[in-house]
């Protein structure tokens, strides 16, 4: 653990030292540092004639951050890919994704990264470089304040990072992030996320520690994921039969904690559990005086270990947004762990696991920070929440557990992934933040969801699921064309529809059949069937 400590300690020492070289350096634009670059003597700073004057500046920054010449970046690469990754139509792209993957393994790291003004920049920038890598793609360098990333830039770098986004929701993250810029994702808004992001982890930290020192008694080891009703002006009131008391709710990675608040203090917790397997369901609930339904502001959460359902009210003045946020999170953490039971998931695979739903979490806390949108759907960016909703999402959790599986089987094979072809590990960046402990196996967990030149089957399987989606849109679309009586017959030509889709028939099949569908309910109408 010492070792791992120095090794840690120098890694940030150098990653620091090289971020305090770009803020007291002379430049003040990507052209500056281009023309250095440019007429520089020195191998480190390199010109390649391959990549785009952006996607130069970008390795070149790399090559620092690595302590390594650009031209010995270069060698590497070309040692460990493929034949296919090297050919001559993707080789510009693909360098640049291995010295990003390799760079951003090692920035992060450091602790308070997102927070480094550099790092945000260097990320970004990377984004840009994805767009246009080839020397003939960019023959102008304007980026510092016009230049804006589409979402494949934004999919390929920002999953790199597991914190700022993961594979099966960054498209859905990018909708909402770009809502008032066109699509297109702006440095300001994405620094703005970011700097987000980076409160919602310390106020994380200090959460757990504040709610230890004040007495919350958790059975286990675990993580302080949110907590409600400390203000008198935003009760949380748990409902139980005709009782109700007010309290402080805490969610954890593992269960529900509610203590009913007295006089001055608070009652010896109750603990509603969602990592056993206790046949538990949580869905919205209308409450009101005297048991009438008036205010749709509830959460109910049933399992068999509890005689009656208990019911917790978040009132607000107007919508319901507090309880919905409350039902989102409550649910990924339930669907994570009921992910964890089906396959078997244990040991570390199992914390990286849970890992991928509090980084869920925390990205959904900056976004409320932000204040977006005032209308997010808070279960389209938690994976698991989003993957229970989504036609075909359970084929991306099937790719999930056997991506899971194969990690598993490479650590037994004592195989480990130092290429620089894979990106870092949700386990590995929660590590670095402090979020969790050390592991000894943290070298091994270094192989994340990206891969330098390919789709992965996650992605692949993403990517499916979401074409698939649109597709269901366009033939509800046709669908809703046609009015017919009854809520129960446009749903049955649906599952139909889906049904006839999932037996591999292609995308124009398909639209033939939402067509037909249409036609057959606009006969049904007329004919009166």
């Amino acid at each position: 653990m010492a070792m791992m400590n120095k090794t840690r300690d120098l890694i940030q020492g150098i990653v620091r030292e090289k971020s305090l070289k770009w803020v007291l350096s002379r430049r003040t634009s990507f052209e500056d540092e281009y023309e250095e670059m440019r007429h520089s003597p020195s191998g480190r700073r390199k010109w390649i004639s391959d990549l785009s004057p952006v996607a130069n500046v970008i390795v070149g920054r790399c090559s620092q951050i690595l302590n390594v010449t650009m031209d010995e970046l270069q060698s590497n690469f070309n040692s460990v890919a493929s034949d296919t990754k090297k050919s001559s139509s993707n080789y510009a792209r693909n360098f640049l994704e291995y010295c990003c993957f390799r760079t951003l393994a090692l920035s992060t790291q450091v602790s308070g990264h997102l927070s480094d003004k550099t790092f945000r920049r260097l990320t970004f920038d990377m984004m840009l470089a994805w767009e246009a890598p080839a020397a003939e793609s960019q023959p102008t360098l304007k980026v510092d304040k016009e230049r804006t990333a589409g979402v494949e830039a934004f999919s390929r770098i920002a999953p790199a990072i597991p914190t700022i986004a993961d594979v099966i929701t960054c498209f859905n993250l990018f909708e909402v992030l770009t809502t008032s810029t066109g699509g297109r994702l702006t440095f300001a808004v994405y620094e703005k996320y970011l700097g987000a992001l980076d409160r919602a982890i310390k106020k994380m930290k200090t959460q757990t520690e504040s709610l230890l020192l004040s007495g919350l008694r958790l059975h286990r080891e675990e993580r302080i994921l949110e907590v409600d009703g400390t203000l008198t002006t935003q009760p949380v009131l748990e409902h139980i039969g005709t009782s109700t008391w007010p309290g402080r709710l805490t969610l954890t990675d593992h269960a529900l904690y509610f203590e009913a608040l007295r006089v001055v203090t608070f009652d010896k917790p109750k603990v509603y559990e969602l990592a056993d397997d206790l046949k538990q369901s949580i869905k919205p609930e209308l409450t009101g005086p005297w048991g009438s339904r008036l205010f749709d502001k509830a959460v109910m959460y049933k399992s068999i270990s509890l005689s009656e359902p208990m019911i917790m009210e978040f009132p607000e003045l107007t919508g319901h947004s507090r309880r919905d946020y409350w039902l989102a999170i409550m649910r990924e953490v339930l669907y994570a762990h009921r992910f964890i039971q089906k396959h078997e998931i244990e040991g570390v695979e199992k914390e990286e696991t849970l890992s991928k739903s509090v980084l869920g979490i925390l990205r959904i806390q900056a976004i409320r920070d932000l204040l977006l949108s005032a209308a997010i759907k808070y279960e389209t960016l938690l994976m698991f929440n989003f993957c229970n909703q989504l036609p075909g999402g359970d084929n991306i959790l099937e790719t999930l557990a056997n991506v899971i599986a194969s990690r598993r089987l490479d650590r037994t094979n004592q195989s480990t992934s130092r290429s620089g072809m894979y990106s870092i590990s949700t386990l590995g960046i929660l590590s670095n933040l402090g979020l969790v402990s050390q592991v000894s196996t943290e070298d091994k967990l270094l192989v994340g969801e990206i891969v330098v030149g390919e789709l992965t089957s996650l992605e692949r399987a993403v990517n499916e699921a979401r074409i698939n989606y649109k597709q269901l849109e366009k033939a509800q679309a046709t669908i809703d064309g046609v009015k017919v009586d009854g809520l129960d017959t446009n749903f049955a030509v649906m599952k139909l529809i889906y049904w006839l889709h999932g037996s591999h028939a292609s995308n124009e099949e398909f639209c033939q059949l939402a067509k037909l569908a249409g036609f057959l309910l606009n006969s049904m109408m007329h004919t009166g069937c």
